[in-house]
């Protein structure tokens, strides 16, 4: 309800004026919340914003402001109000060891793109050393997430760690310094529910916890072989009679977890294969898993107990995507995947709708591992070295517009954020806020 209908109600039922304007203030307060783009992929992890941004932009169309960074990382930035938080790394030397390895956490203030604060957590005990598949993504990889009134961040062998959005610690938790058998570093980001902070610590433990977001004390541990290579953010599914799943998708299984001890409820087996990197896609009771290297993709009906594999699997497909989550849009699932292919797939069947090569993306490597977006109907896909394309979201191929930020060649593999008509990119070197009628500063 907006501010004229508040207004209107309280009226229409005799509500004094000082209880109409407290009621007004609070709807506008719901609005402004309702825009924040809060952890990985927005409110509800949908991906989805609740408004426009520009089709078009470079470094003097509809840039409000860029920001250097400390370093670079594959995190996305998240919104809150004025700030803006990101992480970034540093300390990796020209051989690659990270033993000076320092990570970064800003707090950027939105209107003017100067740095409120920044916090360093240096390294703690041993981390993987900088070679392979982990020179793909570093060190950074985990988008923090906030609460309004804490942000807490994510780093892998070194920790979670909460910080008052002033720039105060609160706490840090230690989660395990394991490597998997791929030595390929963490990728899971953090999510809220209640009063916990819930952590994939797959890659340090083999575990995922939850811990008490006003102090840090772990609240419950659930552990399993099976987590290992499991890379992806878990979700939170409400079922139709109130009480709520923690999912997440793991090589050849599906979980469904009771969020508030961490026990078991269900399982059910998939072919995806391999690392499981892709998070889970949740729409109402409905959950849709990616991943692995041709493993394919599943979709699980939640609530059921027990192995549910042959009562609650909807449908498989071989259609995949191997690092981006795809978004859900109108009963169709898009993405670009790490190959320079764009798939749209039905959400009813999982089968293909179009699978198209990327003219446009032009580099070799691995050439996308952001998420894809979705701002006033259109789909916003940052390309590692190739810009951002935007596209139709809707069930046809079509590339509306390549935007490019000139001289900037880092690595950008982070998921954007959109709040409030604003649209923040990172890359390895710059965070960038993109608004209408802005011009380069």
């Amino acid at each position: 309800m907006g501010v004229k209908e508040t207004r209107g109600v309280a009226r229409q039922q005799g509500i004094p004026a000082i209880l109409v304007v407290i009621l007004a203030v609070t709807a506008l307060w719901d609005i402004c919340r309702a825009d924040d783009w809060p952890q990985f992929r927005g409110s509800g992890a949908r991906g989805i914003a609740s408004s426009a941004v520009p089709l078009a932009w470079s470094q003097t169309e509809n840039l409000r402001w860029k920001t250097p960074l400390p370093g670079p990382g594959s995190s996305s930035p998240i919104v809150h109000g004025e700030r803006v938080f990101v992480t970034s790394y540093s300390g990796v030397d020209g051989n690659g060891a990270p033993a000076q390895l320092v990570r970064h956490l800003l707090c950027i203030d939105r209107a003017t793109g100067k740095i409120a604060w920044q916090r360093q957590i240096a390294l703690e005990g041993p981390e993987d050393s900088y070679q392979g598949y982990l020179t793909e993504h570093g060190y950074a990889s985990n988008t923090p997430v906030t609460d309004g009134q804490a942000v807490f961040a994510f780093f892998g062998k070194s920790g979670v760690v909460a910080f008052a959005v002033d720039g105060k610690e609160l706490w840090r938790t230690g989660v395990g310094k394991e490597s998997s058998n791929r030595h390929w570093g963490s990728g899971a980001s953090l999510i809220l529910h209640g009063d916990l902070v819930i952590c994939n610590a797959s890659e340090e433990s083999q575990s995922i916890r939850a811990l008490d977001k006003q102090t840090g004390r772990e609240v419950w541990k659930a552990e399993g072989a099976a987590l290992e290579l499991a890379y992806g953010t878990p979700g939170i599914v409400t079922l139709s009679d109130g009480k709520q799943e923690l999912v997440v998708a793991l090589p050849e299984e599906v979980w469904g977890l009771d969020p508030a001890t961490g026990k078991l409820l269900w399982h059910a087996d998939t072919a995806l294969t391999g690392n499981v990197s892709p998070s889970v896609i949740v729409d109402g009771g409905t959950i849709y898993a990616f991943g692995g290297r041709g493993g394919g993709s599943v979709a699980v009906k939640a609530g059921g107990r027990g192995d549910v594999t042959k009562s609650h699997v909807l449908w498989t497909s071989r259609v995949t995507s191997y690092v981006a989550t795809p978004l859900l849009h109108e009963g169709h699932l898009y993405w670009i995947d790490d190959r320079g292919q764009a798939f749209c797939s039905s959400a009813a069947t999982g089968a293909e709708v179009y699978r198209q090569r990327v003219a446009e993306i032009t580099s070799g490597g691995r050439p996308v591992y952001a998420s894809p977006i979705m701002a006033d109907g259109r789909l916003y896909v940052v390309t590692r070295w190739n810009g951002t394309l935007v596209l139709p979201a809707a069930p046809r191929y079509e590339i509306l517009r390549q935007n490019r930020f000139e001289g900037d060649e880092s690595d950008s593999s982070g998921t954007p954020a959109v709040s409030n008509g604003e649209l923040f990119i990172r890359s390895g070197e710059f965070l960038y806020c993109v608004a209408a009628g802005a011009g380069a500063k």
